[in-house]
């Protein structure tokens, strides 16, 4: 799955319509973005990403061609954050209009709202899958006991459920994913879409040294994984990689997508050349040696 957080921040509109275009073209077609993408970057309100997805589509007549999932949840000012059904009803139609489109293949809640209870939330999204404004939803940063509830819930009350779960994991980001939301995903049957796959960069192989990370877009990022890891990880990474000849974001992911939960990892590009190497992760399959050395 294609992370469209770039969409209009490291990536300017015409350098994401090339982008999207190859997607479609490398036999890719899933797309991650969120209404509050890129509210960060100064000037910017958030639903940048969406309007470019959105302009995209009409543009190249393909809306039937890509999966296209976002999310609602996060603050974007104004009191427009949260979970509440009235803030869920704003959102949809709001990103409905930026992304020109009259459904959204897949709607999630960025991220847990304790103050609203779980049947006023799963009642809005169950509501807009009646309408035919969603197709299914799904859960974004919400812990296990969570979801565990919410899942529960749509049980109880007849409501549509979580159908997916986008959690934070990698091959350095991995016990609070593995330890109780793995397991309660592959018993419950809820795919996982999960996003940083490529640990903002630091997996990609261009990092070798601590000199190697700059002060770029995603600098303090690397730097944390850096210093918390160290580089220890990256030279069982670049060695699996040298012996099977693929890079080392391609193995990274190939583990990602070889793990029994994983249902499609989230990973971004900003050229054409990282997106044909993204294309290509997904046709690698890493040998037991490979997934050993790594696990």
């Amino acid at each position: 799955m294609f992370g469209g957080n770039v969409f209009g921040w490291t990536a300017d509109t015409a350098m994401s319509f090339r982008l999207l275009d190859e997607l479609v073209a490398l036999g890719l077609n899933a797309i991650d973005t969120a209404d509050v993408y890129s509210r960060w970057v100064p000037g910017h309100a958030g639903g940048e990403s969406e309007a470019i997805i959105g302009v995209w589509m009409k543009e190249r007549k393909c809306r039937d061609k890509v999966i296209i999932a976002t999310k609602v949840g996060m603050d974007l000012g104004a009191g427009k954050t949260g979970l509440s059904a009235a803030r869920i009803r704003a959102a949809v139609e709001a990103s409905l209009i930026r992304l020109q489109t009259d459904y959204i293949d897949l709607y999630q809640a960025h991220t847990d709202d304790a103050e609203t209870p779980l049947e006023e939330t799963l009642g809005a999204f169950d509501a807009l899958i009646k309408e035919g404004k969603v197709r299914a939803i799904g859960a974004s940063n919400y812990t296990a006991a969570r979801l565990r509830a919410a899942l529960d819930v749509s049980a109880a009350h007849g409501l549509a459920r979580y159908e997916s779960l986008q959690p934070l994991y990698n091959l350095l980001d991995r016990a609070a994913y593995e330890a109780e939301l793995e397991p309660l995903c592959l018993e419950r049957e809820v795919g996982v879409i999960n996003y940083y796959a490529l640990a903002a960069g630091f997996l990609t192989g261009k990092y070798r040294k601590q000199a190697d990370i700059s002060t770029q877009a995603r600098g303090a990022t690397v730097a944390r994984y850096a210093k918390t890891y160290g580089f220890g990880m990256l030279d069982v990474l670049n060695a699996q990689a040298q012996r099977l000849g693929a890079s080392p974001a391609q193995v990274a992911i190939a583990w990602l997508i070889a793990r029994p939960s994983v249902t499609a990892p989230i990973a971004s590009a900003t050229s054409l050349g990282q997106l044909a190497e993204l294309a290509a992760a997904a046709r690698l399959t890493l040998d037991p040696e490979a997934m050993a050395a790594l696990t």
